[in-house]
């Protein structure tokens, strides 16, 4: 079983200009390997390889003398990364792969060569010994090392290790929960517990906006600018860290409290085309919640399902399973014309869920309660197995 760790490190100067060399060097190839590809299908109508791109490197190194100041397998790896980029375009599992810029996060990966030692993290290159502030002890073979600098000046090493364990087979026995997420409150049960929605970037608004109104008076290009960048930089850092640090909390719990976890399969891409709930949607962090509550279930051997997002979960009464013809957003709560049940709107769509899901299980099939397959034709759903290569931070007070 593979994990992430990802700790925060604290490079000396030079290797921080060694490490800017490298960054540079790697994100120089992916764009020049990039625009190739784009021509070779212009002219040919196919792409390139990854060992084509990876063949293009000795030429490259003679004519740019610079490239050697990255390690020869990072470059390597930035091939690899090309590809799977245009896999997963192909796939449908993500976008068409963008040129990188040197602004924003940069980063480089090591796939070998790299060894902890007490409190340092040894990367091979010009690298050599970097101070690494470890909360944590790994345990297993290091695959691949990711090192990354985020805009507010950060450095990270994320460390992939493989255990050498199988994930538990997955049970069904035990407590059922199902989670209707909503922007009033994040998470609603159906056991009737509701997690407020922490609202994490109003809090820092006030001084997001302070900080933005001072870096908009600054000259262009002058150093003044990039300080008050980084100073924006951080404050939306500390917004990312305390959101992640929420979901984390409340994705354990929820994890160790149950069995099996139904959630609904939502769009977000889709839902955040409404210009009046975007902002509050894409604040949520629902899609990074699901991908939590999903890994942290198969490590300990419990079940997550997501039941499909036209089920008619709200606006179907969970008793005698009525369905109403409208129930638009401002009706938090609503009573059945059939058996006369006053439901709470949220609570009601989490009981729903947990059912559709249990029925799921039971039948094996996909299809609604309500009788046939309620996706539209002609369209397909793609569902990640989506595990990120980044979990934990020492900076959280708690990480699953």
């Amino acid at each position: 079983m593979y994990k992430a760790y990802k700790f925060r490190i604290y490079p000396t100067n030079e290797q921080q200009i060694a490490l800017a060399k490298s960054f540079g060097c790697c994100r120089w190839f992916w764009n020049s390997a990039l625009n190739l590809c784009q021509e070779t299908y212009k002219v040919s109508g196919k792409g390139l390889s990854r060992n084509a791109i990876q063949g293009l490197l000795p030429n490259l190194k003679k004519e740019y003398l610079w490239l050697t100041d990255a390690y020869s397998q990072c470059l390597q790896y930035v091939a690899l990364n090309l590809s799977n980029a245009y896999k997963n375009f192909f796939e449908k599992r993500a976008e068409f792969p963008r040129f990188k810029s040197k602004h924003g996060r940069q980063s480089i990966s090591y796939p070998s060569n790299v060894k902890l030692d007490g409190d340092y993290i040894k990367l091979p290159g010009k690298i050599g010994s970097v101070y690494c502030k470890q909360d944590r002890n790994i345990t297993g073979q290091i695959k691949t090392v990711t090192v990354s600098l985020n805009p507010d000046g950060k450095y990270f090493a994320s460390i992939l290790v493989d255990d050498k364990k199988e994930n538990p087979q997955a049970s069904t026995d035990g407590k059922a929960i199902g989670i209707d997420l909503g922007l009033s409150h994040f998470a609603i049960t159906s056991d009737g517990s509701k997690f407020d929605n922490p609202r994490h970037p109003q809090k820092h608004a006030r001084n997001l906006k302070k900080k933005q109104q001072s870096l908009a008076r600054k000259q262009k290009g002058s150093n003044t600018r990039g300080k008050a960048k980084k100073l924006v930089a951080k404050v939306h850092s500390k917004i990312k860290r305390v959101r992640e640090d929420f979901l984390h909390k409340l994705s354990r719990k929820i994890v160790n409290e149950n069995q099996v976890i139904a959630v609904e399969n939502l769009k977000v891409k889709g839902m955040v085309r409404n210009h009046n709930l975007a902002k509050a949607i894409s604040d949520c962090g629902w899609g990074q919640f699901c991908t939590m509550l999903k890994y942290k279930s198969e490590w300990v051997g419990k079940t997550y399902i997501e039941v499909d997002r036209f089920f008619a979960s709200s606006k179907t009464c969970n008793v005698c399973l009525n369905k109403v013809d409208s129930l638009s957003l401002d009706v938090r709560s609503w009573t059945c014309n059939k058996c006369q049940t006053h439901h709470d709107r949220d609570i009601n769509a989490a009981i729903n869920i947990r059912n559709e899901a249990l029925r799921i299980l039971s039948l094996g099939t996909s299809d609604t309660a309500n009788g046939g397959n309620v996706r539209q034709p002609g369209k397909t759903e793609v569902l990640l197995d989506a595990v990120p290569d980044e979990i934990g931070n020492p900076i959280l007070l708690e990480v699953g």
